[in-house]
């Protein structure tokens, strides 16, 4: 009988110290994926509002015919041939748009998954 009391007594003091460098190394990796997801969201952010396209050509464009209305008078037809009715963004920019979106989506989920783990 003292010799199964010592087993369990040694199993239990390995078991624990094993369990207990096990989770802080787990949180450790979670800590680092949380910096790591989180700077790389920023980055990639960034880079999303970079390849926006602009927007302010049609806008001076459209400004501009308010300011030949206004000079001309209402009755006058402004010429609007000028004026683009498609966007024409070729394929490999909407390509890399969506690329970076579903990587901003994956560092996310992984962000989520790290909070997850370092509260369970």
């Amino acid at each position: 009988k003292d010799d199964d009391s010592k087993f369990w007594a040694t199993y239990k003091k390995v078991s624990t110290e094993y369990d207990d460098d096990f989770l802080g190394r787990a949180n450790d990796d979670m800590g680092i994926i949380l910096t790591f997801a989180g700077l790389f969201s920023a980055v990639n952010s960034t880079f999303i509002v970079g390849m926006q396209p602009n927007t302010g050509d049609t806008t001076n464009a459209l400004i501009l015919q308010l300011i030949k209305i206004a000079v001309n008078g209402a009755n006058s037809v402004p010429d609007i041939s000028a004026l683009s009715s498609s966007t024409g963004v070729p394929s490999s920019t909407v390509w890399m748009q969506t690329l970076a979106y579903a990587s901003l989506a994956f560092s996310v989920l992984a962000a989520f998954g790290a909070v997850l783990g370092k509260q369970w």
